[in-house]
């Protein structure tokens, strides 16, 4: 057999060419403990903190503690299949979701995964879910209505777009309902909603989205779950993820370029339900990770979990879009008590507090909000400006009525006066009271309240209130739209619409009173 050499040397050649000197470069930690869902890493010197770590069994690790010798990182995935000695590799990515139009009208968990079955999301970007909350110069003062739908939340405690306005009370007062009625009353409006669940049973979130789907909401709402029955890190990062879904919209124009002068931002209202059990999360993820204990467990940086998350809500500076990003965080207290450590410090870093009692509840005054210590501290430079006239008495006259009340309890005997501000009080109370799931318009809340702050219920029976409320809304949904979109509009309250209103109110109760004469008093 011949060797011929050139062909040989032709061969080699071709092999040598063909030949890549490729190094497989990855920083490379060892796990040198695991349980409960934490994992304590040596060898990762240049980690950073939050970033994501690729572990075996496609589990991954989120770096939260920084140690001289070792990481401490929470792990998402079957957890039970890592153990000590397994290999733990850098990312060099920090904790991101998938964000964009795609993700609205889906429910995702935590780590913006589909978990309702509609297939994959559309989303080609992602955003850390940690971001530097914008600062006081990319800011502009709260100056554009958030309208709830809910008549004693838009007239004694409104919520301009761009606020952090809590909802806070009991177990099973109406919290949930409260923010589910104002997903479904943005509708048409443009605004982007985001439902974050956290530590709730997977039944409660589904009747939720429920509700949004029957009442055509769930087309402008993202859902983010972190069930009760998913680990603590989840609970933890689940409203960081909601946050950054809504920030995209806030920053954004329509067209998904950058917001600017000449490319507005988006509006997006985030809801997240609630955060004493984000608290209880990150405290369980804290005492596992061996951080030293504070007040009541938490570990020190408890306010900070909240105040940085809070912070970005916002209403940005015309050259930055003008996009607003408004917060409703939840809170649940024990037994009425707002003077314990999460909700004193949730009260101190929002603008104002919705307080709903349980004992109102009970007393069948639903929405059962506490007039007496509910407040919004910026929302009233936002409120419709015929609403802010019509209910300027509104709150005094239903404190001192309360007052009174508990007073009368007391003593039969009483003047005239006094008998006259009972009777307004209880109408008035009464005129509050709404259907869950129903909100209502802001120029027939306007007209409702007009009715009862100017006596036209004082002659009424307490129990017709609620059928006059529904006659009048009817006569001027068809008989007066005009009048409607002149409230709606107006930039005061003039002589005119006052007028108008009065007429209007006054027509109704008689076409009611013809039709039920008992209703007089």
């Amino acid at each position: 057999m011949d060797i011929n050499v050139a062909e040989i040397t032709k061969a080699l050649r071709r092999q040598i060419e063909g030949f890549e000197q490729s190094v497989d470069v990855a920083e490379v930690g060892t796990v040198v403990s695991v349980g409960d869902g934490i994992a304590r890493l040596h060898g990762l010197e240049k980690v950073m903190a939050g970033e994501l770590l690729d572990l075996p069994h496609g589990v991954t690790g989120l770096v939260l503690n920084l140690e001289e010798d070792s990481v401490g990182a929470v792990l998402f995935g079957e957890v039970s299949l890592i153990k000590e000695g397994d290999q733990a590799r850098r990312t060099r990515k920090i904790a991101s979701v998938p964000v964009g139009p795609g993700m609205v009208g889906r429910v995702v968990d935590a780590l913006g995964s589909p978990v309702d079955g509609k297939g994959p999301i559309e989303s080609r970007e992602l955003a850390p879910v940690e971001r530097i909350a914008p600062g006081v110069t990319d800011r502009q003062p709260v100056k554009e209505p958030l309208q709830t739908g809910i008549k004693a939340i838009d007239a004694m405690i409104p919520i301009g777009r761009g606020q952090r306005e809590l909802i806070i009370g009991d177990r099973s007062t109406g919290k949930t309902a409260i923010a589910v009625d104002t997903i479904i009353n943005q509708k048409g409006t443009g605004v982007i909603c985001v439902y974050v669940a956290i530590g709730q049973k997977k039944s409660t979130i589904s009747q939720v989205v429920k509700t949004l789907e029957e009442n055509g909401a769930l087309g402008h709402t993202i859902i983010v779950q972190a069930s009760a029955s998913e680990p603590a890190p989840l609970q933890y990062l689940a409203p960081y993820s909601g946050c950054a879904m809504g920030d995209y919209f806030q920053f954004h124009g329509a067209d998904g370029k950058p917001a600017s002068k000449t490319n507005p931002g988006g509006h997006v209202l985030c809801i997240y339900d609630d955060l004493s059990k984000q608290a209880a999360a990150y405290r369980e993820i804290s005492l596992l990770l061996r951080r030293p204990p504070g007040r009541e467990a938490y570990p020190g940086d408890v306010f900070y979990l909240h105040s940085r998350l809070l912070e970005r809500a916002s209403k940005l500076n015309d050259d930055l879009g003008g996009g607003s990003l408004t917060a409703l965080p939840v809170i649940e207290t024990q037994a009425g008590d707002i003077s314990t450590y999460i909700p004193t410090n949730v009260i101190s870093i929002t603008d104002g507090q919705i307080f709903l009692e349980s004992d109102l509840f009970y007393a069948g005054q639903r929405p059962a909000i506490n007039v007496g210590i509910s407040v919004s501290r910026v929302g009233g430079s936002a409120q419709v400006r015929c609403m802010r006239t019509v209910s300027g008495t509104l709150r005094l006259d239903l404190a001192q009525y309360r007052e009174l009340a508990a007073f009368s309890q007391f003593g039969s005997d009483l003047d005239k006066a006094t008998q006259s501000q009972l009777n307004r009080g209880k109408r008035l109370t009464e005129v509050l009271k709404q259907n869950v799931f129903v909100p209502m318009d802001v120029a027939l809340q306007v007209a409702s309240v007009f009715s009862g702050t100017k006596g036209f219920l004082d002659d009424l029976r307490v129990e017709a209130v609620l059928p006059f409320e529904k006659t009048l809304h009817r006569y001027l949904s068809s008989e007066r739209e005009a009048l409607l979109a002149e409230v709606r509009t107006a930039k005061k309250m003039t002589k005119e619409i006052e007028d108008g209103l009065a007429a209007a109110v006054s027509e109704a109760k008689k076409l009611y009173l013809a039709d039920n004469p008992s209703a007089k008093v």
